[in-house]
């Protein structure tokens, strides 16, 4: 039981022994310790107080590529549409280049057949007067007395004219 109850010479030194480690702790060791202690406080203080700007300039950073997203998003619809409107428009005036010029090609496709025709008609005009005045002369050259003999006689001449 003695292991139990110390006795009180030992609690004396122990008490004496104790107070001495204390003071020499409180003279040497405390200041550096807590100041110690200190140091590493302000250090985590510091560093959450980093991490946390960080965390705004992240927030921040991150709105701010957003936005730029966002912009860049309506630049190229933009842009989409401006070049759709540019191709609509140039679909646009070849479609009416190319019907001015169908047009202007069928005027003068128009204009060239009927030129044709009038030159047509003119050519034909003077091959039936020259036919006639050559069948007229041929015909009073002959001086058929009989109304038969010169119909024979024209139906013959007409049958060997060939026409050009």
């Amino acid at each position: 039981m003695e292991l139990v109850k110390p006795g009180l010479g030992l609690i004396f030194w122990m008490t004496i022994t104790f107070s001495i480690v204390l003071f020499i702790l409180s003279k040497f060791a405390w200041k550096p310790i807590l100041n110690s202690i200190r140091e590493r406080e302000d250090s985590i203080n510091n560093a959450l107080n980093a991490a946390e700007e960080a965390r705004k300039q992240m927030s921040a950073l991150k709105t701010d590529n957003e936005k730029l997203l966002n912009q860049a998003r309506a630049e190229r619809d933009q842009m989409l549409k401006d070049a759709n409107d540019m191709k609509d428009n140039i679909i646009a005036q070849a479609k009416k280049s190319a019907e001015d010029e169908g047009r202007k090609i069928i005027e003068k496709a128009s204009a060239s057949i009927e030129a044709a025709k009038v030159n047509a008609m003119n050519e034909l005009k003077t091959q039936v007067a020259v036919l006639t005045v050559d069948l007229a002369e041929k015909v009073l050259r002959k001086k058929m007395e009989d109304r038969a003999q010169q119909e024979s006689f024209v139906n013959e001449n007409l049958k060997s004219i060939t026409l050009n």
